[in-house]
């Protein structure tokens, strides 16, 4: 039943708010793997292509389980799953600060904490989405704006922690802000609007007694046979590899131009900081223009920035680049969700988004290890930023060419309440 009074408060409000919580500790803690790269390799004497490969497990590990998190999500909602990467996460962070062999690196970080992302991102962000329509983007942009806040304060924090104790007391406080934060914010998540009786964006009933919406509607089925979600997963897959080499790399590329950690980390902290604004910025714009569009210009944005740290060699151009990087990043990851409602609708959305970042991500577990691998042979990233700045122009004509799913048109029709 569709409640009559327009309650005070939209409950969305608090979905966008929990949601914004999750991001900042799961994905904040997750990005700031690159600040620990330093001091892991020092302790363990580790190459970098053999460290960040845990890294690059993790997301395999995402990949392999969020297709199905994203099944579990649209049959039963997100407060299990949420559970579930809250207790993963703070088990692994824990279990890291004890690692002694790097297979225990990739048992800890690769496979306990890659199991808790999947967990939790597919299932809120989806969530998110079935609460607004009109304000989807906006919306969805402020909650990954905790990804760009959690990467700004838990990589400094990180950094602090690591210098003035070490780096396994700072696993475990990882590990108590997972348990504390994710798990219980699983409480206040509800799957669907129309479960609490409520509208998408807080809407009242309407005053003819129905909302008809035309909107393209797939199953899982359909949506995998059309060009578009392999368009759409190409693009990301080119996204996640470009991007996340240069997440798990930049903050010890930046000790290798002789600037200090804390300089260092400084350059993490801008990306994750102007990410919020490209998140929020682009989010809302997508609202007006659609997310094709968005995602274009994003893409272009990222090409522009790894173009420029090819000839990067002092400290305010290093600055420069993560204000480029940390906008066209922002906003390109807010596009994810929404573009995926707006291309296949909301009936099959938490499976088909899987899809859509389970290729994002297998792109985001090559290219830390390529990138890492290309350092170790030639002992430069050069070769390896060229490479992400041809990937980021190739996911731009992709996304120019991706056109609207046609033929698959059906009406969504919402009861009159009694």
């Amino acid at each position: 039943m569709i409640k009559n009074n327009k309650p005070k408060l939209f409950y969305g409000y608090v979905i966008v708010s929990v949601a914004f919580v999750v991001m900042f500790v799961g994905l904040g803690t997750i990005n700031s793997f690159g600040v620990f790269l330093e001091p892991v390799l020092v302790e363990f004497g580790w190459t970098r292509a053999m460290t960040s490969g845990a890294f690059s497990l993790c997301f395999l590990i995402y990949a392999i389980m969020t297709i199905g998190a994203g099944r579990l999500n649209d049959r039963f909602g997100p407060r299990l799953l949420l559970i579930a990467g809250g207790l993963f996460f703070g088990l692994g962070y824990f279990l890291m600060s004890r690692i002694t062999f790097v297979w225990h690196l990739y048992a800890f970080f690769g496979v306990i904490i890659g199991a808790g992302f999947a967990a939790y991102f597919i299932p809120t962000l989806s969530t998110v989405a079935r609460w607004f329509v009109e304000r989807r983007g906006l919306m969805t942009g402020i909650v990954l704006s905790g990804i760009g806040s959690g990467t700004m304060v838990i990589s400094q924090l990180a950094g602090w922690l690591i210098t003035s104790y070490n780096w396994r007391i700072t696993f475990i406080v990882m590990g108590m802000m997972s348990l504390l934060l994710i798990t219980p914010a699983a409480y206040f998540l509800r799957r669907d609007p129309l479960v609490q009786g409520l509208l998408p964006d807080g809407g009242s009933e309407p005053e003819k007694g129905i909302l008809s919406v035309r909107k393209t509607e797939l199953s899982l089925q359909t949506a995998i046979r059309t060009k578009q979600l392999w368009m759409l997963g190409g693009a990301f897959f080119l996204f996640g590899f470009s991007v996340y080499a240069i997440l798990v790399h930049i903050v010890i590329h930046a000790t290798d131009m002789a600037l200090g950690i804390a300089t260092a980390v400084n350059i993490l902290s801008i990306i994750g900081g102007v990410s919020i604004v490209g998140r929020i910025v682009f989010g809302s714009a997508s609202d007006r223009i659609g997310s094709r569009p968005t995602l274009f210009v994003c893409f272009i944005i990222l090409s522009i920035a790894f173009f420029w740290l090819l000839p990067t060699k002092e400290l305010w151009m290093l600055y420069v680049f993560s204000v480029i990087f940390g906008l066209g990043y922002g906003g390109a990851f807010a596009m994810q969700s929404p573009s995926v409602a707006e291309f296949f609708g909301l009936r099959a959305h938490g499976v088909i988004f899987g899809v859509v970042d389970s290729v994002a991500t297998i792109g985001a577990t090559i290219g830390p290890v390529v990138l890492g691998y290309m350092f170790d042979k030639y002992g430069s990233y050069q070769l390896g930023f060229l490479i992400c700045g041809i990937t980021s122009i190739v996911a731009s004509i992709l996304i120019l060419f991706l056109k609207p799913v046609s033929n698959n048109k059906e009406s969504v029709v919402l009861p009159r309440s009694a």
